[in-house]
């Protein structure tokens, strides 16, 4: 989970239906006369109007500030309606997204911290989609919940020895046990994420926690494991805590709002959960089990991809064709560090250069990856 992060996100607020290189953030830019336009910097969120109808919104992003910047449409309580992260300075993205009618809030981050610089906006109109139904993306959409459906309760059983094992003191067992216990949760974190009122109490790292947040979940048992080598009463009944919040999330599922557009940017989001938290070693850092996490996000954008694939590949067969390519290369460059016992390298011993090629290989495939909601939506 990133830090800072822990307000909720559905995957019908996460029904981006594209996000490639393009755009732009003023009307001189030659950006699109049907797009909203953008304009975030270091101390300001400009749009070039704040009122426009609902249903497939293009939001053209530039960023003129010195900083990386996100971009993100809140609803009511801070739900996310869509992001965009790791936007550069000087560069370019176009965020399309399913907006029903209603009031929001439209936040640039400089620095990727923070509430962000926000401007109200208001969505006018019925709501009704623009996005033309197919019935291969209603049968991706079943597909995508039973497999998060499965992941939820394969994570179950490992979670509870984990937590038995932190219970009783056995250290050693309960290493050994960390990095599974998460796959299930990082191979569908855009749905886990979904509940957000689950996500802060279970995958929050302690440079993540908001003002007044107890710090609960799995990274405190991690540090609690590795950096302090030995467990307390409090941290027997968190870990407690965790199995009956991820029991929670289990029970979950089958209510989370899912959608087409909402699985292809989720499969975005996966990549850019790698690239911000598992490539920098900040994800696990008292464990190293960062590779265990990382082949776990590969598997859910994966996964989403391979359910949406018929349709993609039919509206756009080049960039099925890219990502295939890619996830294969990602997934070849992971197999490299897995162990034979099915665990990974530990990350503190993957050199530079190592981790330059696991950043070169995500984002190969990230950047082909941005466009699969784009070309979910396509007529």
């Amino acid at each position: 989970m990133p830090a800072r992060r822990s307000t909720a996100v559905t995957l019908l607020s996460l029904a981006v239906a594209g996000a490639a290189l393009a755009g732009c953030s003023k009307k001189d830019d030659a950006g699109s006369a049907d797009a909203v336009q953008v304009n975030a910097s270091d101390s300001a969120c400009e749009l070039s109007t704040t009122t426009f109808p609902g249903g497939t919104v293009h939001l053209e992003v530039h960023n003129k500030g010195s900083k990386a910047t996100e971009v993100y449409v809140y609803a009511a309580g801070d739900k996310i309606v869509t992001e965009r992260e790791n936007i550069g300075p000087g560069t370019r993205a176009t965020i399309s997204a399913e907006i029903k009618p209603g009031s929001y809030e439209v936040a640039c981050k400089p620095g990727m911290t923070g509430d962000g610089i926000r401007q109200k906006i208001t969505v006018t109109g019925d709501g009704a989609s623009t996005a033309k139904a197919d019935p291969r993306l209603q049968s991706a959409v079943d597909a995508y919940r039973a497999y998060a459906q499965q992941q939820a309760d394969a994570t179950i059983p490992v979670v509870t020895q984990f937590a038995e094992a932190v219970k009783s003191g056995d250290l050693e067992k309960a290493k050994s046990l960390f990095a599974a216990s998460r796959v299930g949760w990082e191979r569908t974190e855009p749905v886990a994420e979904s509940f957000g009122d689950i996500d802060p109490k279970t995958d929050t790292r302690e440079d993540g926690l908001e003002a007044g947040q107890q710090w609960t979940g799995w990274h405190k048992l991690e540090k609690s494991i590795w950096a302090d080598g030995k467990v307390t009463d409090d941290d027997k009944k968190l870990a407690d805590q965790l199995v009956a919040d991820l029991k929670d999330w289990q029970t979950r599922i089958p209510k989370a709002e899912i959608t087409p557009t909402g699985m292809a940017n989720g499969a975005k989001e996966l990549l850019d959960e790698v690239a911000k938290n598992k490539i920098t070693g900040e994800e696990d850092r008292y464990s190293h089990t960062d590779l265990s996490d990382f082949q776990a996000n590969v598997d859910g954008a994966d996964k989403a991809y391979a359910l949406l694939k018929p349709v993609v590949a039919e509206k756009d067969a080049a960039l099925a064709k890219t990502l295939d390519g890619e996830f294969t290369a990602i997934n070849a460059l992971l197999a490299k560090y897995k162990q034979a016992d099915g665990t990974y390298t530990s990350y503190d011993k993957v050199t530079e250069p190592e981790r330059k090629a696991f950043s070169d290989a995500v984002n190969s495939l990230g950047e082909p990856l941005s466009k699969l909601a784009a070309a979910v939506v396509t007529p």
